[in-house]
C-alpha cells in the first residue's frame, strides 16, 4: 500500500506582484511553493522605501476599479482594502478647473455625462470625442495593430488630445502618444471606462503599497507553509528530466517572474529564442519627486498637469488630501526618458518650478522643499505597436510571469497579476 502521494513542488524566481500572484495561487492549489528572490524584500517595482522616517513607496502608483484580479489577490492575503485604498470616480481637472470628472453610475451614460460638462472644451470638442468613442465601441474597441495613440486621435480637437488623450496614454502606457500602441489604449479606455460602473474609478493608495499585497502575502504564504528565500539571486536553471533543477535544487516546476532581463539571462540555455524576446524589450523610465510643503493643500487629490520642455510632470498626489502625511506631494513624470538624460537634480528643480508656477498664488505657505526623487529606470516596456512580446509559455513545465509577458494589457500591476495566475493556470492545465 503506498503513501499520499506527494505535494508537486513549484519554485518562483521574483517576489514581485506578478510572483506574488503565482506564489499564492499555487499555494491554493495544494502546490508546495518556494519563493526566490534577489532583494531583501517582497514587491519588486512596486514596494515601500523609508525616507526620514516616512514610508513612500518607489514610485506613485494609481490601481483603477477595473483592476478586479489585483483586488481580489488582495483580500485573498488579508489586506486592508477599504482602509488603505482612496477611491472615487475618475477625475482629471487641471489646476485652472479644467478637465473632466466621470459620475456615479452606469459607465456608457457616464462617460456621456462626463464628457458633455467637461470644463474647458467647446460644443463640437465634446461631440467629435462622443463620435469617436462610439466609433471605437463600434470596431469592437480593435484597431491596426500598427496604429499609434497619435493617429488614431489626429483627427480630434487640439483640446482634447491635450487635455484627455495625452494624459491618460502616458499614465495607463508610460509611452508617449507619438509612439504608444493605439490597440492597447483602446483595451485599456473598453476596460476601464466602459466594462461597467466603477471600473474607471480610481484607487489612490493611502498607505505604502507594502501594506496593501507584499507584506500581507509574505505574511499568509509563511503561514500557509510556502518556502520564502528573500535575498537569493537565482543563478542556473537547467531542465532534469521531466523536472528543473534550481540553483541545484529539485522542483516540478517554475514560474519566473522576475524581469525580462532575469528570465531571458536564466532561460538563454533552456529556450534561447524566447530569451532573446525578452531580453531585446525597450524600456520607459518613470521619475517620482517628492516634495514637502507643510500647510499646503491641492484642490483635488490628484490633479492633471500640462507638460512641457520645461514642466516634467503630468500628475501630482496630494497624500495629506488621501489621508497620509500632511504637506506630502508626489509628482510622476512618466516617459521619462528625457528627464533621466537631464539628470535628477534638473528634474527635482523643475519640478518645484512647475509646481509653483501651476498652481494659483496663495496654494504653496511656503516653497516647496524636495524630499526626495526616485527614478525607475526600467519601469515599464515602452507599448508601441506590433511589439513582439514573450509569449508566458517557455518550455514545458516552464512559464514566464510579469508584466511584459504577451498579452493585451501594458506594463500594469493587474497585468502583472494576471500574468502569474495565468501560469499557475497553465501549469495545472498541463499537468
Amino acid at each position: 500500500m503506498t503513501g499520499p502521494r506527494a505535494a508537486p513542488s513549484i519554485a518562483i524566481v521574483g517576489a514581485g506582484w506578478a510572483g506574488l500572484a503565482a506564489a499564492v495561487r499555487a499555494t491554493q492549489a495544494g502546490w508546495q511553493a518556494t519563493l526566490f528572490d534577489m532583494a531583501s524584500q517582497p514587491g519588486g517595482r512596486a514596494r515601500g522605501v523609508q525616507v526620514d522616517g516616512l514610508w513612500l513607496d518607489n514610485g506613485q502608483h494609481i490601481l483603477i476599479g477595473a483592476y478586479v484580479r489585483t483586488l481580489a489577490l488582495m483580500h485573498t492575503v488579508g489586506a486592508d482594502v477599504t482602509g488603505g485604498l482612496w477611491r472615487q470616480p475618475l477625475e482629471l481637472r487641471y489646476p485652472d478647473g479644467r478637465g473632466l470628472k466621470l459620475p456615479p453610475g452606469a459607465a456608457v451614460p457616464a462617460f456621456v455625462r462626463a464628457v458633455m460638462n467637461c470644463n474647458g472644451w467647446r460644443f463640437r470638442d465634446r461631440m467629435a470625442l462622443l463620435t469617436a468613442a462610439a466609433g471605437w465601441a463600434a470596431t469592437g474597441f480593435r484597431c491596426s495593430p500598427a496604429l499609434t495613440v497619435q493617429a488614431l486621435c489626429q483627427r480630434l480637437p487640439a483640446p482634447v488630445r491635450q487635455l484627455l488623450i495625452d494624459p491618460l496614454c502616458v499614465a495607463a502606457l508610460n509611452t508617449p502618444a507619438s509612439e504608444a500602441s493605439a490597440q492597447v489604449l483602446l483595451r485599456v479606455l473598453r476596460d476601464a471606462l466602459f466594462s461597467g460602473p466603477g471600473g474607471a474609478d480610481l484607487l489612490l493608495p493611502r498607505r505604502s503599497l507594502d501594506s496593501l499585497l507584499p507584506q500581507p502575502a509574505r505574511t499568509w504564504l509563511q503561514d500557509a507553509g510556502a518556502t520564502l528565500k528573500l535575498g537569493h539571486r537565482v543563478q542556473r536553471l537547467a531542465p532534469d528530466g521531466t523536472a528543473w533543477q534550481v540553483d541545484d535544487e529539485p522542483f516540478d516546476a517554475v514560474v519566473l517572474a522576475c524581469s525580462a532581463a532575469e528570465a531571458g539571462r536564466l532561460a538563454a540555455n533552456v529556450a534561447p529564442a524566447w530569451a532573446e524576446r525578452a531580453r531585446v524589450l525597450r524600456y520607459e523610465p518613470i521619475i517620482t519627486v517628492y516634495l514637502q510643503c507643510d500647510g499646503a493643500r491641492l484642490p483635488s487629490v490628484m490633479t492633471a498637469l500640462l507638460e512641457s520642455p520645461q514642466a516634467p510632470a503630468q500628475f501630482v498626489f496630494d497624500h495629506g488630501a488621501l489621508g497620509a502625511t500632511p504637506g506630502l506631494f508626489a509628482f510622476v513624470v512618466s516617459g521619462a526618458r528625457g528627464w533621466v538624460d537631464a539628470g535628477l537634480e534638473a528634474t527635482a528643480q523643475a519640478v518645484v518650478h512647475q509646481a509653483v508656477q501651476a498652481f494659483a498664488p496663495g496654494t504653496w505657505p511656503s516653497p516647496p522643499q524636495v524630499l526626495k526623487v526616485l527614478a525607475e529606470k526600467r519601469a515599464t516596456f515602452r507599448c508601441t505597436p506590433l511589439l513582439d512580446r514573450p509569449p508566458a509559455n517557455v518550455a514545458p513545465g516552464l512559464w514566464a510571469a510579469g508584466d511584459y509577458v504577451a498579452g493585451p494589457y501594458p506594463a500594469t500591476l493587474e497585468g502583472a497579476v494576471r500574468s502569474g495566475e495565468a501560469a499557475i493556470a497553465g501549469l495545472r492545465l498541463a499537468a
